[in-house]
């Protein structure tokens, strides 16, 4: 959150599935066919609407709350996914250096997993919330403080965290699209990549994003230098997975229509997009639904979190901004946010079928009817033979033969995407979405036909909506 107006003081479990492959389900041959109304049934909880298109609804826990049964009632009934709203910062995990703390953080990670939540880490380098001794480094003594701290916040966590906010609010307000001048930013410009770099090496299964606000309104110079900074990343192959876009929306930062653009755009660059800190002025419900179908329109949207239960509970509690009132009961907003996620499509059905491309209309094909591992599929006229015969699993698994998973061999543009036998690992797990896309959980990649004819090879490459990248399941 916004380093200049701070919240009182006193986030491995499976990839989710996002969206749903629309040009699929109208066609695919369930192995258990489902009555019709199945995919419409209306869920009665945030949480519960969200997950119902492969997405989570979370919200920012406070551990000094834990004790009030009123706020733990309502964040374990509605809510999937947990932030420790102040617990992970720098000052509360290392108050003094090389001494970690993880007490209190420990404490909203143990209810959010005892109560069957995925956990968002917030954050690890960050210019705000540095205890003393933190503030008091420069230059090369300041940037190993920052490795070490990233080093000992996630080997603590270390396969627990869904989601890193590695980086937090890098980049200066205002028209400059100039990066913040900060005691880390003074360590040189390389600092965000070096965190990142650092990130993935200390927990792999993790994914890793930056997190920064006033980066919605794709018109601007600070949304601008964050999409560029990302987009150089990509293209460099520094490890980010992700950006996290605060959503702290109110008179000086108002929601713009454009937002979904701004999602759009980031997503196309190949990172998933989430929306982190969500608190609107008011709690306009129309604002609210409009937020909250902006995420869902985007496959890599990966879900919303707000930033707090109750009013009450807000770091703009006199802004009324959050979707219960100080009393506990559901605002209208609520309502708005409930009604749009249950409207959401819902997540592919596992079913048996050939995969087609829509721009060769040829078949995922296993060449010459191979069961070696490593074999790499092509494109192949459709036969509907065994090797053709595509299976979607509750897993996200895409299975051929029965044992045999789609496989990517690496993480960067160009891998190969082979059978292997299934053991369970984030790159034989496939997000398959709205667009038509089939993204790799563990890369962010997408499944690509280089070319159209019989024999083309099957590799991973940024997303980028090509006809070659999209696929129907029949």
């Amino acid at each position: 959150m916004h380093a200049n107006a701070m919240p009182r003081s006193g986030i491995r479990k499976r990839a989710f599935v996002a969206g749903a492959l629309g040009v699929l389900t109208a066609t695919v041959a369930l192995v258990a066919p489902a009555p019709p109304a199945a995919a419409a049934a209306a869920e009665s909880t945030l949480g519960a609407a969200a997950k119902q298109s492969g997405r989570y609804f979370g919200t920012a826990i406070a551990s000094g709350r834990l004790n009030d049964p009123a706020y733990t009632t309502i964040a374990n009934r509605e809510f999937n996914s947990v932030t420790a709203e102040n617990e992970m910062k720098i000052d509360a995990t290392e108050p003094q250096r090389g001494q970690f703390n993880f007490t209190a953080g420990d404490r909203v990670y143990n209810w959010a997993v005892q109560n069957g939540k995925q956990v968002r880490g917030h954050t690890l380098a960050w210019h705000s919330q540095q205890p003393g001794w933190m503030q008091s480094l420069s230059g090369s003594n300041l940037r190993q403080a920052m490795i070490d701290h990233i080093n000992g916040v996630m080997a603590h966590y270390r396969g627990k965290i869904v989601q890193w906010d590695v980086v937090n609010e890098a980049f200066a307000d205002g028209s400059s699209g100039a990066r913040r001048d900060s005691n880390l930013q003074r360590t040189g410009n390389d600092w965000i990549e070096v965190a990142f770099r650092t990130a993935r090496a200390a927990d792999p299964a993790a994914k890793l994003c930056y997190n920064d606000y006033n980066i919605e309104n794709w018109t601007w110079a600070k949304t601008q230098a964050v999409y560029a900074m990302v987009r150089d990343f990509k293209q460099r192959g520094v490890p980010i997975d992700c950006v996290g876009f605060q959503a702290h929306f109110n008179s000086g930062s108002p929601y713009n229509s454009n937002f979904r653009t701004t999602l759009q755009s980031f997503a196309a660059l190949g990172v998933d997009v989430a929306i982190t800190e969500l608190d609107i002025q008011g709690a306009s419900p129309t604002t609210y639904a409009n937020v909250t179908n902006d995420c869902l329109a985007v496959p890599r949207c990966l879900g919303i979190t707000v930033w707090g239960v109750r009013d009450t509970d807000s770091w703009r509690a006199e802004q009324t901004p959050l979707l219960f009132d100080g009393n506990g009961n559901k605002k209208p907003a609520y309502t708005a946010v409930l009604n749009a996620l249950n409207g959401g499509s819902p997540p592919p059905v596992p079913g048996s079928g050939t995969i087609k491309g829509v721009g060769s209309g040829r078949c995922l094909d296993v060449p010459g009817a191979s069961t070696a591992d490593g074999t790499q599929l092509q494109l192949w006229d459709c036969h509907n033979g065994t090797n053709q015969q595509w299976t979607y699993t509750d897993a996200g698994e895409l299975r051929v033969y029965g044992n045999k998973c789609l496989d990517a061999a690496g993480t960067g543009n160009g891998a190969k995407v082979q059978i292997y036998s299934c053991w369970g690992g984030d790159n034989q797990k496939w997000r398959l979405n709205s667009d038509g896309s089939i993204v790799g959980v563990q890369s962010g990649l997408c499944l690509d036909a280089a070319g159209t004819a019989n024999g083309t090879l099957i590799q991973l490459y940024s997303c980028w909506n090509g006809s070659n990248q999209r696929w129907t399941r029949t």
